[in-house]
């Protein structure tokens, strides 16, 4: 750590933990700051990343009080599931944000400030990226970088917290993961006025090592000449609600067209609505889930084996597939599911 740093760096300090305080508030504004920055910074390629996948963590946080995923979920479960989230959504904010922010700082002065990172309690590894990312502007290897980081970070702190284990990762629920629509990861564009999706399935979230090569494919799709542009564009336009409308509007409401508690009848058909049969409802989040006070990121260093510089090497680009027939197919067994739900409790 930098020792005794100067007034004016304990004044850059200062403003950077501020700011990330103002801007941790929830999903939505942590979200929303993903992208104004890398609207300022598009060579930091992680930051579009972070955006995209930070809208579908938000989805999968209503989800939980969305229609289908309702009905198959107890209340304590549901409570479990969001906190799971929430937390890891959090703690990646709270620590890759301050990076951000120094890195734009240090442009401002010309000059690198990473060796500041310390006082942010992030990790030797990332640091060291950092650095060389300002020699050799080298984005992908950035990308890479924070992917690695921000997995490790929160495998101890999330992934293997035992409260988790317990009420999220034991259920039968997820472990039965095609029955949810945290599996697909989307990446919706525009393409001559229909709204397609890109990305990816998400197979084994408990393994640190297939997150992370979950995200450099992810970041392979994403940043695909074909596909980039069209998803910047759909970004800038679709300003992030929670709400699965945000994408397909015809086939998702945020207002509930139906009566809760009602048996559920099956709405669709290979993806497009029946005949006469009303959307799914699909709340924004400042609908249904409140401000959460975390408690303070537990400290640690994760970085203690040279075995994770392999994961910087490049990755050969994987193909789009197509994400949009499977999402379709996880909607369809989630209908399915809802349908079949015996006990059907009021949304609460």
């Amino acid at each position: 750590m930098a020792k005794n740093p100067s007034e004016e760096e304990r004044k850059i300090i200062r403003e950077i933990k501020k700011k990330t305080e103002e801007l941790n508030i929830n999903n939505i504004t942590r979200t929303k700051a993903y992208l104004d920055f890398y609207k300022e910074h598009p060579e930091i390629h992680w930051v579009f990343l972070a955006h995209m996948v930070s809208r579908n963590g938000g989805w999968s946080m209503t989800d939980l009080k969305a229609e289908l995923l309702a009905r198959l979920l107890s209340k304590r479960e549901k409570s479990s599931y969001f906190s799971f989230l929430e937390r890891g959504n959090w703690l990646i904010f709270q620590d890759a944000y301050p990076q951000l922010l120094l890195y734009e700082e240090s442009l401002k002065r010309k000059e690198p400030l990473f060796r500041l990172l310390p006082h942010f309690n992030v990790s030797i590894f990332i640091e060291t990226i950092w650095d060389y990312y300002w020699s050799f502007s080298n984005s992908s290897l950035l990308t890479f970088g924070l992917i690695i980081n921000e997995q490790n970070y929160i495998e101890n702190r999330v992934i293997k917290n035992q409260e988790y284990i317990k009420g999220v990762f034991s259920t039968l629920e997820f472990e039965l993961q095609d029955l949810l629509s945290f599996n697909q990861i989307l990446f919706p564009y525009n393409d001559y006025g229909v709204t397609k999706l890109a990305g990816q399935t998400v197979n084994q979230f408990e393994s640190l090592h297939e997150r992370i090569q979950l995200g450099k494919r992810l970041y392979t799709i994403l940043f695909d000449i074909h596909v980039l542009k069209k998803v910047e564009e759909w970004a800038v336009a679709h300003p992030h609600t929670g709400s699965r409308k945000d994408y397909w509007p015809h086939i998702f409401n945020d207002v509930h067209e139906g009566m809760p508690g009602l048996k559920y009848q099956i709405k669709l058909s290979s993806c497009k609505l029946k005949s006469g049969a009303r959307r799914i409802f699909s709340p924004t989040l400042e609908n249904v889930w409140k401000n959460v006070k975390h408690q303070e990121a537990e400290k640690g260093e994760w970085f203690s084996n040279f075995k994770v510089l392999e994961y910087l090497r490049e990755i050969e680009g994987p193909s789009l597939g197509n994400i949009e027939y499977d999402y379709c197919q996880t909607l369809e067994k989630l209908e399915l599911a809802a349908f079949a739900k015996k006990i059907i409790s009021i949304l609460d």
